[in-house]
């Protein structure tokens, strides 16, 4: 009878063999998706044998592990901002350093009378669903190429109970905008990594996850020259750009920004103090 133990073990030494940093640590963790249980019981229990069905499971979820899929897309789940959130291979899988952007733009819209935001890029909508959660006055519009990821967006917006505030519409960054309609923060985590790059990343993201979030196919630059050029048109008077950026673009962003429409350009730091988010506040 296979109890949790000599699981955890095979399962470990088959990580281990993919290369996979962590490998027990990561096995116990399909194992607590497999069978539904916390660590504590798989800590407390080693000798409880799972179902056929839980062992089944198991040992598919170490397979696509071994394969090198995202740890996130096998449970389906990630966390991001205290929030629970769906994610498949349709979106992004929400990463730390973009909760910065996060709790830059809850400080921005904080205050603000009637307050709202568009989000260009909502991919599973971890963003605007988070200040949404987080600022019960706010309203949202969030655009998004994919309609694959909308559709992942809608149902997080559904299960955080913020749906009836969050505007979802397909479009190419500021298409679906209508002429006239105008935000206090305009906030977006673009695709940033140059396609000369995408072959160095690692192989849970070169290979699993969407290369139009991840890429513009070009210098990684040119979305976030078109949020820059674009946004004055849909921003409020004193109203913020905020977006997330690539290692090594700060000096390109920073020539993006014409001093005679924005000021107080501003970068801050991610948890590995490498610049990471601009902001901006529209001049004129």
């Amino acid at each position: 009878m296979e109890s949790i133990a000599s699981l955890l073990e095979a399962g470990s030494e088959v990580l281990r063999n993919a290369g996979i940093p962590d490998p027990r640590r990561e096995a116990s963790s399909l194992m607590e998706h497999a069978i539904g249980r916390r660590r504590a019981f798989i800590l407390a229990h080693p000798e409880h044998v799972p179902g056929a069905d839980e062992k089944s499971s198991y040992r598919e979820f170490i397979r696509r592990r071994s394969d090198r899929e995202p740890f996130h897309y096998i449970t389906g789940v990630k966390e991001f901002f205290g929030l629970e959130f769906s994610v498949s291979p349709a979106v992004l899988i929400p990463r730390p350093e973009t909760e910065i952007l996060v709790e830059g733009a809850i400080l921005r819209l904080s205050g603000r009378e009637k307050p709202r935001f568009c989000e260009v890029g909502v991919g599973s909508g971890c963003i605007s669903i988070a200040l949404l959660a987080n600022l019960p006055a706010v309203e949202a519009v969030g655009l998004e190429i994919s309609p694959d990821a909308i559709c992942i967006a809608r149902s997080n917006s559904i299960k955080h109970g913020v749906a009836s505030r969050l505007d979802l519409r397909e479009s190419n960054v500021f298409e679906a905008l209508g002429h006239g309609e105008k935000f206090d923060v305009i906030v977006s985590n673009p695709p940033y990594v140059p396609a000369a790059d995408i072959g160095g990343l690692q192989p849970e993201v070169r290979d699993f996850e969407p290369h139009q979030a991840l890429t513009d196919q070009m210098d990684g630059m040119s979305i976030i020259r078109r949020l820059v050029h674009e946004a004055p048109a849909f921003l409020n008077r004193e109203g913020t750009l905020m977006f997330e950026f690539g290692f090594a673009q700060g000096e390109q962003v920073r020539g993006a920004f014409s001093p005679e429409i924005w000021t107080e350009l501003t970068f801050q730091d991610d948890l590995q103090g490498i610049p990471r988010i601009a902001a901006a506040i529209l001049a004129k």
